[in-house]
């Protein structure tokens, strides 16, 4: 997570959650299914979402199915420049199921989505 810990990294994101007057609910795994099967629970009481792909986002057919089902504004986050780096990672499985895409920001990106979602949301 760049220089943060995952913890350091969370504490920020409730942090500019609660100065943008909303709230947020992190949720990290290693297991694509488990995603997934958040991203479905999400549906019933969020107001926007938040991802952060990592490799899934150049693959994964499951998790484009399941974000595409969302019907609140998605913003994808990648902590690092993914068009600044190998083709393959230029790739994007998700790109057309998502309102808007922050990369290369470091964890500030996470901030800037907040923001975003809090406009689109509110109009605010």
């Amino acid at each position: 997570y760049g220089t943060l810990t995952l913890g350091e990294l969370e504490s920020k994101i409730y942090e500019w959650s609660r100065a943008s007057g909303t709230t947020a609910r992190c949720f990290q795994t290693n297991h694509e299914g488990a995603l997934i099967d958040h991203i479905h629970e999400c549906r019933g009481w969020a107001s926007g979402v938040i991802i952060n792909p990592g490799a899934w986002t150049h693959y994964s057919y499951a998790l484009r199915d399941a974000l595409e089902i969302v019907t609140v504004p998605i913003v994808e986050v990648h902590l690092s420049d993914i068009n600044a780096r190998e083709e393959w990672r230029r790739q994007s499985v998700i790109a057309d199921v998502v309102a808007h895409r922050i990369s290369g920001h470091g964890a500030d990106g996470y901030h800037e989505a907040i923001t975003w979602l809090t406009q689109a949301t509110t109009g605010v």
